[in-house]
């Protein structure tokens, strides 16, 4: 694996200064005109010297098998999908955002005890694999410079070849008492004031690039990491800025959320980057809850016979989530039907366009999931409710509309 990155490892060695004068930590001692965006093989200027990034290094590919073939049989179970009873709002909701990515996520709120973590950490099975670049930090595309990593970036400029491998797309955890440097990163300033090299500790939003970014209590997230998702939301790039030095890398990622809405209801500025909102309420009917209860005991008492009783309904479903991504191109939308969604969406006086969008987007995505390459009117009545309920304008005292006025304003604009 040191031969792939035999290129840059030249250039740090013959690049670095002989000796590097001891520095002070302080920001007066960089000046403010060396504040660059930094890629693989770039230098920032500090006084008369250079500084090199010295990114992650990359593992050996076999290592790199042998590791994640230990975590999975080492991780704790999971529910499976097929095996949630009821709660099919959220869980379309789940595998329309699998089937297209650029539907924007899911927020989902309800009860407490109503299964909305296992339902969304039980996806973890059903994802699809996705083409990465070995040993990258940040999961690059090795066919989309847009989702490239700097060094990755740097090795396709330069012609060189970049070994790819097949992964399923990962899902990561967002705890709430997690610190800004570990969901966004570090710069070890003091190594690269000493030894000349740039060394970047990856974080959370880098391991989520290309993935699932999920936050469980989302509505109680700091301000302060609110902030930091809105940002990498909004631009697909994460900005490290440590003491006049700057590294940004790809930051491309499904954000679900999920909390009781008791708790406290979300920024609007946050709950608006949510593709979709699903709703999820207690069973009220005795015989499910008592089947939700026998299944559970059932899983808890022998977690792997259980998953191997669901095996064949959890390959049929990731069959039929392949099939919709790879048929998703080609389905079809009447510009009649277009114009009656944007009809929909102004007249509720939805803010911006991004409910039109989604709307789309997600209609299209139900459509390849029922394996059709034409979008009717039922698959926009499907999802128009989670597409728009949290976008509409609503008194501060009122909680999120439950879609009643999205649906009654569709069947009078379809009619």
């Amino acid at each position: 694996m040191a031969a792939l990155f035999s290129a840059s490892s030249s250039l740090l060695a013959s690049s670095r200064p002989r000796s590097v004068p001891s520095l002070s930590l302080h920001p007066t001692n960089i000046r403010p005109h060396c504040k660059q965006r930094s890629y693989f093989g770039k230098g920032l200027g500090i006084g008369n010297r250079r500084l090199f990034i010295s990114n992650v290094a990359a593992p050996d590919i076999t290592a790199t098998e042998q590791a994640s073939q230990t975590a999975k049989e080492s991780q704790r179970p999971v529910y499976p999908f097929s095996a949630i009873v009821g709660q099919d709002e959220m869980k379309l909701c789940l595998l329309l955002n699998v089937i297209d990515p650029k539907i924007g996520g899911v927020m989902i709120m309800g009860d407490r005890g109503t299964g909305k973590s296992t339902t969304v950490r039980s996806l973890i099975d059903l994802l699809p694999e996705i083409q990465v670049a070995v040993g990258d930090p940040f999961n690059s595309d090795p066919e989309d410079p847009e989702s490239m990593g700097p060094e990755v970036r740097e090795r396709v400029i330069k012609g060189l070849q970049v070994p790819v491998a097949t992964t399923k797309i990962t899902m990561v955890d967002l705890p709430l008492g997690a610190t800004e440097d570990r969901v966004c990163g570090t710069i070890d300033i003091e190594k690269a004031l000493t030894e000349g090299v740039k060394a970047f500790e990856p974080g959370l939003l880098a391991k989520a690039n290309r993935g699932i970014l999920y936050v469980d209590e989302v509505n109680l997230l700091d301000d302060h990491l609110v902030d930091v998702l809105l940002d990498a939301a909004a631009s697909g790039w994460n900005t490290v800025e440590r003491e006049g030095i700057s590294i940004s890398h790809p930051a491309r990622f499904i954000l679900i959320g999920s909390g009781n809405p008791e708790e406290g209801e979300l920024r609007p500025q946050l709950l608006d980057r949510f593709g979709m909102h699903a709703q999820v309420g207690t069973v009220r009917d005795a015989e499910l809850r008592v089947k939700i209860v026998e299944e559970r005991a059932l899983f808890d008492k022998d977690p792997k016979s259980f998953r191997e009783s669901y095996k064949a309904e959890q390959e049929k479903l990731q069959e039929q989530i392949t099939a919709a991504r790879s048929n998703l191109p080609a389905v079809q939308m009447d510009r009649d039907l277009r114009v009656k969604i944007s009809k929909v969406c102004a007249e509720l006086n939805v803010d911006g366009l991004r409910g039109d969008i989604v709307t789309n987007r997600a209609a299209k995505s139900l459509a390849a999931l029922k394996g059709r390459e034409k979008v009717t009117a039922e698959d926009i009545a499907t999802v128009i409710p989670n597409c728009l309920r949290h976008r509409l304008r609503k008194d501060p005292l009122e909680s999120i509309d439950s879609g009643l006025l999205v649906v009654e304003k569709f069947y009078e604009v379809f009619s």
